[in-house]
């Protein structure tokens, strides 16, 4: 199956789960994961239609954005501080706030050039110990400090459910994550990957991130 033909896939998947839900599927914005794709097939998507792309290493964002322009970079893995000032000029969103000394960092560092950073706060939502994010019963304390902070614009909160192969047992892992956003009184929800993203739609994403879907064999 062709690039152009997966991404349409894609697309017609995530208007059949919004509209399953009474959703307009222009709601939900589609993130594609390309940290294992290489140049020409992010370019080859570009010139599909899309326009936001996912990154985890600031490494290899620098060397595709330096390459690649008309698009909009998005950091999705964890950030270590000292890659914090290179992270701030070439990020247009990050995903992966997951702790608060990050979060003063990133303030710092946007203070000093002038500038501010959508971020979505990563909550922790299976309580698995290998993975990053706030816990939910500190996701509240630690988004009132972040809100304070200078140059971090909060649009949401972004999860991850325990891989399973039923899509379903995610299920209620983004609807806690939905509802702590409600509570919050945050707008966006960054959750749902290759494997889960319908299910993520239906409980409220507005953006998914997928790659293996879209760029499995593009390598």
């Amino acid at each position: 199956m062709s690039l152009e033909a997966r991404l349409s896939g894609i697309r017609s998947r995530v208007a059949a789960a919004a509209t399953r839900v009474g959703r307009d599927p222009c709601s939900v914005e589609l993130l594609a994961v390309s940290k294992h794709a290489p140049i020409a097939a992010i370019r080859a998507a570009q010139a599909l239609g899309q326009r936001d792309f996912g990154e985890s290493r600031i490494q290899d964002l620098s060397t595709k954005a330096a390459s690649i322009t008309g698009v909009r970079w998005h950091g999705i893995g964890r950030l270590q501080t000292n890659k914090v000032r290179r992270a701030v000029g070439l990020l247009d969103v990050f995903h992966a706030l997951d702790r608060l000394k990050l979060a003063r960092v990133l303030s710092r560092e946007l203070a000093r050039i002038g500038r501010s950073l959508p971020v979505y706060v990563e909550v922790n939502l299976s309580g698995e110990l290998q993975k990053a994010g706030f816990a939910p019963e500190a996701c509240a304390e630690a988004v009132a400090e972040i809100r304070g902070l200078p140059g971090l614009e909060v649009v949401g909160l972004m999860g991850m459910a325990p891989w399973h192969r039923d899509a379903e047992r995610a299920r209620p892992h983004f609807r806690r994550l939905r509802q702590l956003a409600e509570q919050l009184s945050i707008p966006g929800l960054s959750m749902g990957m290759s494997a889960d993203f319908e299910v993520a739609i239906e409980e409220g994403a507005s953006i998914i991130r997928v790659g293996s879907a879209l760029f499995q064999g593009e390598g």
